[in-house]
């Protein structure tokens, strides 16, 4: 760990916000207040702060002052999204580990779920299957509320992390697919065993699910790199 004097001015931040037990929402130390605990100049602070803002660690109300914020993991998007479209072949790859990531996560949680999921759910999730055919972000949808009885933000802001960078960036991977029918029947597949209250099915259907969605990456694998041989 390095030590306090060769923390940077963020990192003091955020230490006095733990130091000082400071839950999301409670308003931050004024500027002035920064710099003189601080011992930093004006521009010094509002540049750490602005990063902090960045991060969702600090939230700039204007009007009203700084607050400490909440950091949703989305703010990771844009780094993770900007991972995948700059390294061509690495970043192609990059994706692949986080959907294998979401899969781990995903698979080992639906068992489950399967055990006490109740009508009312199953037929908000048959809902969005069927919206699926012609609404990708029903299925951003669907995974939130399999999951939303865990009673776990971070596993649902995970989810909701994965799903966007993956959406992001799928332009990048080659040419567009009218992969509507395979997604609603996966899914559908994934209902089916939930109410079926089939732990060992579930599972199984989500890996199928997961499986296709690799098999997607790999063939973006396969085309970027015939571009490559192409364009050498």
């Amino acid at each position: 760990m390095r030590a306090r004097g060769k923390e940077s001015l963020q990192e003091r931040i955020v230490a006095l916000i733990h130091e000082r037990q400071l839950a999301p929402g409670a308003p931050m130390p004024t500027e002035p207040q920064l710099m003189e605990l601080l011992g930093a100049s004006r521009n010094s602070v509002r540049e750490a702060v602005r990063a902090l803002q960045a991060l969702g660690i600090v939230e700039i109300r204007h009007g009203f002052g700084t607050f400490v914020g909440h950091a949703p993991l989305d703010v990771l998007t844009p780094s993770l999204a900007f991972r995948v479209r700059t390294r061509p072949g690495h970043g192609v790859r990059a994706l692949h580990d986080l959907v294998a990531v979401r899969e781990l996560l995903e698979t080992g949680l639906i068992g489950s779920v399967a055990q006490d999921i109740s009508e009312t759910k199953l037929a908000a999730l048959d809902a969005l299957v069927t919206a699926m055919a012609r609404d990708k972000e029903a299925d951003r949808a669907f995974h939130s509320l399999l999951y939303e009885a865990c009673d776990n933000e971070l596993v649902l802001q995970l989810i909701g992390l994965f799903w966007d960078v993956y959406h992001e960036v799928e332009p990048a991977l080659g040419p567009p697919e009218d992969r509507a029918a395979d997604i609603v029947a996966n899914h559908r597949r994934i209902v089916e065993a939930l109410r079926a209250r089939d732990s060992g099915g579930a599972q199984e259907a989500m890996r199928r699910h997961f499986r296709d969605v690799k098999a997607r990456i790999a063939r973006a694998e396969r085309w970027l790199a015939e571009a490559g041989r192409q364009s050498a």
